[in-house]
């Protein structure tokens, strides 16, 4: 996959790419699309417009929780990667770029991650 702006916008970055250094501390106006993911390899992918660090995303807690014992909740780690990133996107264009990685990484499918959205087609 490749990233892009908006028609006359400066090219956003994918994986492994930086578009521009950034004072430590300083607040950035990046919009990111990330991916965590969890101890048993399930993904959820998600946007974030305000490029926070700490956001892990609103995944379905209750389908996170049954997937883990008490035991295994006790020391839980999960990682945050970002997919994608643009200071000049907008909104609505970082919102399309994650429903491509949803899409793309098949995160909406139960068995591989826990987006619920966009639904996938059930076959028949």
């Amino acid at each position: 996959m490749t990233a892009r702006g908006g028609a006359g916008r400066a090219p956003s970055t994918t994986i492994g790419a930086r578009a521009s250094s950034t004072t430590v501390g300083a607040r950035s106006s990046f919009k990111v699309v990330y991916k965590v993911t969890y101890p048993n390899g399930k993904i959820y992918v998600g946007v974030d417009v305000t490029d926070t660090l700490n956001y892990f995303g609103s995944a379905d807690r209750r389908a996170i929780e049954s997937d883990f014992t008490r035991e295994q909740r006790r020391d839980f780690v999960i990682r945050k990667q970002i997919l994608w990133e643009s200071e000049t996107a907008t909104e609505r264009e970082a919102r399309a770029k994650e429903t491509e990685f949803i899409v793309a990484l098949r995160s909406n499918d139960p068995a591989i991650g826990y987006n619920r959205w966009p639904r996938r087609a059930v076959r028949r």
